[in-house]
């Protein structure tokens, strides 16, 4: 993959975190505050428990900080997929940022 194609489905999934985080506030009472700094998205929990994501371009990954550890995803052609566990990103960002909020939440593509 060339660099652009990375910084196109990077930016994507970037935006796709961004409408989830509309959403869930939208149809939640979750209070979930959401900050975007050029490739970073930082997710904020009322708990004061945050979840970092940053585009790492030289790798062409995407980095994901939570409380459960730190990850690194890498595009399949089809999907972001954790480097270590080939598990996907949305599904690991749900999975993380419930356990954070102390309530199911859904991030999607």
């Amino acid at each position: 993959m060339n660099e652009l194609e990375y910084i196109d489905h990077a930016e994507a999934a970037l935006k796709a975190v961004e409408l989830a985080c509309d959403r869930i506030n939208d149809e939640s009472d979750v209070d979930l505050d959401n900050q975007r700094t050029g490739g970073m998205i930082t997710l904020s929990f009322a708990n004061g428990s945050q979840i970092i994501i940053n585009l790492q371009k030289p790798l062409q990954e995407i980095w994901m900080a939570a409380r459960a550890g730190g990850f690194h995803y890498k595009f399949s052609g089809t999907q972001w997929l954790d480097t270590k566990t080939h598990l996907e990103f949305f599904a690991d960002l749900s999975r993380y940022a419930s356990v954070q909020a102390g309530q199911p939440l859904v991030f999607s593509a």
